[in-house]
């Protein structure tokens, strides 16, 4: 059974969260702190974290970024905040997804499976997949490692997924729509924000002047392409 740590210090919201995540088959722990949390996910093993912004002690944004040093299941961050500039900064400190409150908690689930789903697919893949060498960037699938001029560059799993698959369908234009479908699973229900942000990130990672970006393009008013060869 697929087990999932809800960290959500109101008692209520973490209990309708647990229930209908059991409803629909899976095991979940609570913790209602930062810190109890973050002692959960170090002495236990969970396929999926939800994790609310607004934490006593340890918040969700400093909480997700040390979670990250040590995991890199899916991380949903849940909040009722609904400001852009904390998306933002929930994606730079390496969530998957961002849910407002208040929310459905059919659609937190049907989240939950796609994000499960996906993750799942990428980690028990059966073939090897082939590394990927383009110019000075080079992509380790199979070890999911990135290096650029021989330097390893760390990535978020989600970061990972959207870089291969734009390198693997190079010089290709593919809209924000397109590429969230694709990495997240789902559209009607995505926040387009998630892919600029994480574009941006890659670029931060891989472009020597992310300004003028020479591996993702932006094709304005269509999406991005990844440039195989300098033009």
């Amino acid at each position: 059974m697929q087990r999932i740590l809800i960290i959500e210090d109101e008692l209520s919201i973490a209990e309708l969260e647990r229930d209908y995540l059991e409803v629909n088959g899976f095991a979940s722990d609570i913790a209602t702190t930062g810190e109890e949390g973050l002692k959960k996910a170090e002495t236990n093993s969970y396929n999926l974290i939800l994790l609310d912004l607004m934490l006593p002690g340890i918040d969700g944004f400093e909480l997700c970024k040390q979670l990250r040093k040590i995991m890199d299941i899916p991380i949903l961050m849940i909040t009722a905040r609904k400001e852009d500039i904390d998306k933002i900064r929930g994606f730079d400190r390496g969530a998957d997804d961002y849910i407002v409150k208040p929310f459905n908690p059919n659609e937190l689930v049907a989240r939950v499976k796609a994000h499960l789903s996906r993750y799942e697919r990428l980690v028990n893949r059966h073939m090897e997949p082939s590394d990927i060498h383009i110019r000075e960037l080079s992509i380790n699938q199979n070890a999911r490692q990135v290096f650029l001029n021989g330097e390893e560059r760390t990535f978020t799993a989600k970061e990972f997924d959207l870089l291969v698959f734009l390198a693997t369908n190079p010089n290709r234009v593919f809209s924000k729509e397109h590429l969230f479908e694709r990495i997240w699973g789902f559209d009607s229900m995505g926040d387009l924000t998630t892919v600029t942000v994480h574009i941006r990130k890659i670029r931060e990672k891989i472009e020597p002047d992310p300004a003028k970006p020479k591996f993702i393009e932006t094709v304005w008013g269509v999406g991005y392409r990844f440039v195989k060869v300098d033009s």
